[in-house]
């Protein structure tokens, strides 16, 4: 019985499909809100307690505003978070829980923890995007210009079209293809586990893979060769390289963890009864509560270590130093890796930093579902000339992508060539491991998937 149920699916089919229409109330925060707004550092050591955490969302970037999303409620229909551009900033998941606490619904027989909710955003960053997918939220850019707090607005997702009073106000692109079974199976990563044990199951029964499911669809042979990025990826999937939209599963040799958002990742390997590491190295560090330690921290200096350790990883002592200058020190040339912070960007090999969720799932499972992103070029020419520091060849990026029209500071038609891509620096061979770190590093800042550097 419990074979059949697996193999019919019966775990995904008991679930409601997403729906044709969503009425919901726009709760509109103006700008660019990026994850500190939604997750103060401040309050750091409340975010694995969700519902507490959640209180302290946008108390300084919008003072009173929780009140408002909750007098917005009482217009009968869900609160969708709306924003110019959203999320941007460090890969923390508690900013998704925060939103989701506030907006989503609860989950059965799962407390302190909601799915669901829609998210809408002229630019959503890309981890904060990936992090709503596992979480099961809706995420959708679109041109919020048109929408205000207050307007009750239905977004017709199958359809690619959001109304307010019957007319259409904005049009969308519903994506990754997936994107609908992963809001009805509760988020990514339960439909990726889920699905997986349901292939196994038909496979030793004997049955063809199961229909119920969308399968990423390859993109079409563009006949053009791979980028370096794009071989670096392929060869952690098998494969001599992967184009870009292809959705796949690279090996994840190096898995970095650090200690504020430690005890959140600490709790979705528990959810994920992990009781051994898969991938190759999961370090573990407490480099940013060492210094001025609360006391909930030293809590975690004591316990987390052997949480760690247990499970076959690599455990740091406090004051030991940065996570990601240890990691930098034990990389292995053209490689895979994650780590639960935004600035784990490897000089060596390529990294996609992701939430504490993703990042317990590449530790646990070994792998990492990437839905393999675009590339931007930037290459230097000549030689580096004396007093040229490399913090200007760091702003050197930006500065001509401004000029070149590519990259906008103003809010209104905002442009980032950056955004969710992967930048791909050639042209400075000869740089030491650190201060190809300083490179890769600021690409977190231009909201880049990843980098790569060739050395």
């Amino acid at each position: 019985q419990v074979i059949d149920s697996w193999a019919a699916a019966e775990w995904f089919t008991a679930k409601p499909e997403l729906p044709e229409s969503i009425t919901v109330t726009v709760f509109k925060v103006e700008g660019e809100t990026n994850t500190d707004d939604l997750s103060p550092a401040t309050h750091a050591t409340t975010r694995p307690d969700i519902p507490l955490h959640a209180t302290a969302m946008l108390e300084t970037r919008m003072p009173g505003g929780l009140e408002q999303l909750e007098a917005l409620k009482a217009k009968g229909h869900p609160v969708a978070y709306v924003g110019d551009v959203v999320g941007t900033g460090s890969s923390r998941k508690s900013a998704i829980n925060s939103v989701l606490w506030h907006t989503g619904s609860d989950i059965p027989h799962v407390p302190n923890k909601r799915s669901g909710g829609v998210i809408l955003g002229g630019k959503i960053a890309p981890i904060f995007f990936t992090t709503a997918e596992d979480s099961g939220a809706l995420p959708i850019e679109c041109d919020v210009t048109g929408l205000n707090s207050g307007d009750v607005i239905t977004i017709r997702p199958h359809a690619g079209t959001i109304e307010r009073d019957g007319e259409v106000v904005a049009r969308f692109d519903l994506k990754p293809s997936t994107i609908s079974d992963e809001v009805r199976a509760g988020g990514r990563i339960p439909l990726m586990i889920g699905r997986a044990l349901t292939d196994k199951v038909r496979s030793q029964l004997g049955l063809p893979a199961s229909e119920l499911f969308i399968r990423p669809t390859p993109p079409a042979d563009s006949g053009k060769g791979f980028t370096l990025a794009q071989k670096m990826v392929g060869r952690a999937c098998g494969l001599p390289g992967v184009h870009p939209g292809t959705s796949c599963e690279p090996l994840m040799t190096s898995v970095g963890s650090q200690d504020t958002t430690g005890p959140m990742t600490r709790d979705e390997m528990k959810e994920l009864a992990c009781l051994g590491f898969s991938a190759d190295l999961v370090m573990q560090s407490f480099c940013h509560t060492a210094a001025y330690p609360k006391p909930v921290d030293l809590k975690t200096h004591a316990e987390l270590p052997d949480f760690m350790s247990n499970r076959g990883g690599v455990s740091l002592r406090t004051g030991d130093g940065i996570i990601h200058s240890w990691l930098n020190r034990m990389l292995l040339p053209d490689t895979v890796g994650t780590g639960g912070d935004s600035h784990t960007r490897f000089p060596l090999g390529i990294s996609f930093p992701a939430g504490s969720g993703l990042v317990a799932f590449a530790a646990a499972i070994g792998a990492m579902p990437l839905d393999m992103p675009e590339s931007v070029l930037v290459r230097f020419s000549g030689e580096l000339q004396p007093g040229v520091t490399l913090r200007d060849v760091v702003n050197a990026i930006p500065y001509v992508a401004i000029e070149k029209g590519l990259l906008t500071v103003e809010k209104a038609g905002k442009k980032n060539v950056f955004n969710g891509r992967i930048m791909e620096i050639e042209g400075l061979p000869d740089l030491k491991l650190e201060q190809a770190f300083e490179l890769t590093d600021a690409t977190a800042e231009r909201s880049c998937a990843g980098s790569t550097i060739k050395l």
